[in-house]
C-alpha cells in the first residue's frame, strides 16, 4: 500500500497534467474555430468553380484531349479524362475502387496526409491505416506530416520531400506549387493516377479517413471523380448549375448543351476548361489540407478532453485515498495515546 507521501506526490502530479490537458484543449478549440473560419471562407470560391467547370463540361469535348499549351503539366496530366455530358459533379469519398487491374500497370502515387505531432486520439493511427490499406507494391507515397513520414519509412516507403509545414501552416502558394510537380511527374510517366489520403472532418467527435483522387491518366471506366472537394463534412453539389453572362460584344460559343442553359463564353469552352481545371485541381489538395487540420484540431480537443476528464476522476480516487489513509493514521496515533495513557 503505498505511503501518505507517496499518494500526495501523485496527486501534485496528477494536478500539473490536468494544467497541461486542460491548456491543450482550449488551444485545440481555439485552432479548430481558426480552420473552419479558413474553410468556410474558400467555400464560396470552390463552389462557384465547381459550378463553372461543370457548365463548361457540359459542351467540351473531354475525350482524352489536351486544351492547354503543351508546356503546362497540369493539363498534359489531368485533362486526359471524360467528363459526364450532363455537367454532374460526383462526391464520392469513402468507396474508391483499388482494385489494381491485371495488367499491372497501375502506380499511384499517393499524397498521405497527417499530424507533426501525437496527443490527438486515434487520428494519425487512422491515416495510416488507410495509407496501408490502398497501397500497392510499386507505389510512391508522399508523406505530408511528421507521424506520417515515420510510419512510411518503417515500412519500406520513404518520402522524398519534406512537407511538414503544409500541415503547420496549410497555405494555397505551395499546395499548387505540389500540384504543379505531381501533374510533371505525371506527363513524365512516373506514376498513372495520385491519391489523396487524410482524415475528413465530420463533426468535432467523429473524423472519417477517406481516399480521393487527384488526378489519373487512366482509362475513363477506371476513374473517379477529380473535381470533388468535401468540405466541413458536405459534400460537393451533385448537380452545379451557375448562370454565366456575357455582355452582347463577345464573340458567340454557347455551351450548356442538354440544360437549356443559354451561355456564352469568350474565346470558347475548351480554353476555360483549360484555365479553370488546373485551378480547381490545386483547390482541391489545399481543401484537403485545411480539412485534415481541421480533423486533427477537432481529434485532438476530444482526446484532451477525455484526458481531461479522466484525469479529474483519478484526482478524486487519489484525494479520497489520501484522506482515508491520513484519517486511519489520526485515529491510529489516537488510539496509541489512549493506550499509553491507559498503561500508565
Amino acid at each position: 500500500m503505498p505511503t501518505l507521501k507517496e499518494i500526495k506526490g501523485r496527486i501534485a502530479s496528477v494536478k500539473s497534467t490536468l494544467k497541461i490537458t486542460s491548456a491543450m484543449k482550449l488551444v485545440s478549440s481555439a485552432k479548430l474555430r481558426k480552420a473552419q473560419k479558413a474553410i468556410e471562407a474558400m467555400r464560396p470560391y470552390q463552389e462557384e468553380l465547381q459550378r463553372m467547370l461543370a457548365l463548361v463540361s457540359a459542351d467540351a469535348p473531354m475525350s482524352g484531349t489536351s486544351f492547354a499549351a503543351p508546356s503546362d503539366p497540369i493539363a498534359l496530366a489531368a485533362t486526359a479524362r471524360t467528363v459526364p455530358k450532363n455537367g454532374t459533379v460526383s462526391a464520392k469519398m469513402a468507396d474508391f475502387d483499388t482494385t489494381v487491374p491485371e495488367n499491372g500497370t497501375v502506380r499511384s502515387l499517393i499524397v498521405a496526409i497527417a499530424s507533426n505531432s501525437s496527443l490527438c486520439g486515434g487520428f494519425n493511427a487512422n491515416a495510416i491505416a488507410k495509407v496501408r490499406s490502398v497501397r500497392r507494391p510499386g507505389d510512391v507515397v508522399l508523406s505530408v506530416g511528421r507521424k506520417m513520414a515515420d510510419a512510411m519509412r518503417k515500412d519500406g516507403f520513404p518520402s522524398s520531400k519534406d512537407l511538414n509545414a503544409l500541415v503547420e501552416h496549410p497555405a494555397y502558394s505551395p499546395a499548387a506549387a505540389l500540384v504543379e510537380e505531381l501533374a510533371a511527374g505525371m506527363a513524365a510517366g512516373k506514376w498513372t493516377r495520385v491519391l489523396l489520403v487524410y482524415n475528413h472532418f465530420v463533426s468535432t467527435a467523429k473524423q472519417v479517413p477517406v481516399v480521393e483522387e487527384l488526378m489519373s491518366g487512366m482509362a475513363p471506366s477506371m476513374e473517379r471523380d477529380a473535381f470533388s472537394v468535401a468540405i466541413n463534412g458536405a459534400d460537393a453539389p451533385q448537380n452545379a448549375s451557375a448562370s454565366l453572362s456575357s455582355g452582347p460584344e463577345k464573340s458567340s460559343h454557347p455551351v450548356g448543351g442538354s440544360s437549356g442553359t443559354d451561355i456564352i463564353v469568350e474565346p470558347g469552352a475548351e480554353e476555360l476548361w483549360a484555365l479553370l481545371q488546373p485551378k480547381t485541381l490545386k483547390l482541391k489538395l489545399y481543401a484537403a489540407l485545411l480539412d485534415s487540420a481541421a480533423a486533427e484540431h477537432a481529434a485532438r480537443t476530444v482526446a484532451m478532453q477525455t484526458a481531461t476528464d479522466n484525469g479529474n476522476s483519478l484526482l478524486e480516487a487519489l484525494t479520497l485515498q489520501y484522506n482515508k489513509g491520513r484519517q486511519q493514521k489520526i485515529t491510529s496515533e489516537i488510539l496509541d495515546l489512549a493506550g499509553a495513557q491507559a498503561a500508565s
